[in-house]
């Protein structure tokens, strides 16, 4: 989608330029972004990343640590090592300034302009539609005890109602875009942090801090809760192959250690925190239904509060979540305004979280396929990763723009043959080691360890080194 607003020169890097303001709807799809119209510093993106990173599933996750058998201790060391993964997404932010382009553009250099048509179908908007639906059906459940708490029952109809308007407040967000975005986020993670210091306190007088489960693991047992402990938390930070779509405005010239920094330290930040909380009370509830079991050691007085902090994360999470599944829609190849493509996202997810809330256990189903979806996610995430540093973050943003069969990214037939092998290869070897929905030989012959993170992540970076020099050097 070509830009309409004119260039008018350079602007100073602090001031936004009128394509850019929290008040107007952003006007940039995935085309490039001019230099001209770059503003901004690194340090934004803390926030960006801190505000979605509070939410409930993070509470969840952390809970259901402990839930399945480990200790306190053992469970808030799997939470920081899984969390680690957060720097190959900070990582990944600083190609945005060096192309001016959205992740989505980007990974044309990798898997050429066709063969990324797919890679976006699959492993961006699908996945981020699933995402979107699985946490607004989270925000949904909050949202529900907290209006009955206001004397309302949560009939069927009632339920709709609150999904949707949910739904419109998160794609409102989405919709104006970067800028809104940027000025929303600091606010909303001071908001999410008082919140939730409330809910660590009261967690805190109650948490069992010598609490072991009453059978440990051990053995391979017990590397085998670890690995898949690990690999859960690490799913949050490989889903992000995305990062350069918050940070693509920042100048060309903006520090790549600082982009790298604020956006791994604000997810890490609040991550670590948020799933240890879940840890720490999975000792002294039952976080099988964290919602409920949290309101018993909670002041009464700021349970709602609690309840509109859990809906207001999500919120947050969704917003980045649908703006990228926005970008991705574009990618494939829609020629729609990303203000359509977005919306066209909110309403799959809805209808998504409305049919798993009120008619089956879809929403169930799609859970249990997300945790497989560290299969994908980890070999994306390590084929990406290397192709930055292969190039050394050298990307043409122009010539990523040019989709036609004389672009530098159609490669042959339009697929990067190096990128799209590498992928596969590291797909087929992370199933081989899975054990979630199903047992891989290689899992089952460990005795159920599941190795499908680092081995599909070590193989699908491997095999680009040794196949995609040739083709970073003809393209850098």
């Amino acid at each position: 989608m070509a830009s309409t607003i004119p260039d008018h020169g350079a602007v100073r890097a602090e001031a936004a330029p009128p394509s850019d303001r929290p008040g107007r709807i952003e006007a940039h799809g995935i085309d490039h972004i001019a230099d001209s119209e770059r503003h901004g510093h690194p340090r934004e993106l803390f926030s960006v990343w801190a505000a979605a990173n509070v939410n409930y599933l993070s509470l969840v996750i952390g809970g259901a640590l402990v839930l399945m058998g480990l200790s306190l201790w053992q469970a808030v060391g799997v939470i920081v090592v899984g969390n680690l993964f957060w720097v190959l997404t900070g990582l990944l932010a600083t190609s945005g300034p060096a192309a001016g382009a959205p992740s989505e553009v980007i990974t044309r250099a990798l898997y050429g302009v066709i063969g990324n048509r797919v890679n976006n179908a699959i492993g961006g908007w699908l996945v981020s539609v699933c995402y979107f639906a699985l946490n607004l059906a989270a925000a949904a459940t909050a949202a529900f005890a907290l209006v009955e708490k206001a004397g309302i029952t949560a009939s069927v109809p009632v339920k709709v109602v609150v999904i949707v308007v949910i739904a419109a407040l998160t794609l409102a967000i989405s919709v104006y875009g970067h800028a809104l975005i940027i000025k929303l986020y600091l606010p909303i993670t001071l908001a999410l942090a008082g919140a939730f210091t409330v809910v660590a306190l009261a967690v805190f007088r109650h948490a069992d801090f010598s609490y072991t489960p009453a059978q440990p693991a051990h053995g391979v047992g017990l590397w085998a809760l670890l690995l898949a402990g690990t690999t859960m938390i690490a799913s949050g930070p490989l889903s992000y192959t995305t990062s350069a779509d918050f940070s693509r405005y920042l100048p060309r010239t903006a520090s790549k250690k600082a982009i790298v920094g604020w956006t791994a330290l604000g997810a890490f930040v609040p991550s670590v925190v948020v799933c240890s909380l879940g840890a720490f009370a999975a000792t002294a509830v039952d976080m099988t239904d964290p919602q409920t079991a949290l309101q018993e050691i909670l002041p009464g007085w700021f349970v709602p509060v609690f309840l509109l902090a859990l809906v207001l994360g999500t919120i947050s999470i969704n917003a980045l979540t649908a703006y990228s599944a926005g970008l991705a829609l574009q990618a494939v190849g829609l020629r729609v305004r990303r203000t359509v493509s977005v919306l066209f996202d909110g309403t799959v997810a809805v209808a998504l979280t409305l049919y798993g809330l009120l008619v089956s256990n879809f929403l169930d189903t799609v859970s249990n396929a997300l945790q497989v979806m560290v299969v994908l996610s980890g070999p994306l995430m390590a084929v990406y990763a290397t192709d930055i540093l292969l190039r050394r973050n050298r990307y043409d943003g122009l010539a990523l723009s040019d989709e036609t069969t004389g672009s530098p990214f159609w490669f042959t037939g339009g697929v990067n043959r190096a990128g799209a092998l590498a992928l596969i290869a590291g797909v087929a070897a992370a199933a081989l080691c899975v054990d979630t929905l199903y047992t891989g030989p290689v899992a089952s012959a460990l005795g159920g360890v599941d190795l499908s993170l680092p081995v599909g992540m070590v193989v699908a970076s491997g095999l680009y080194v040794l196949l995609g020099r040739r083709a970073v050097a003809a393209t850098s």
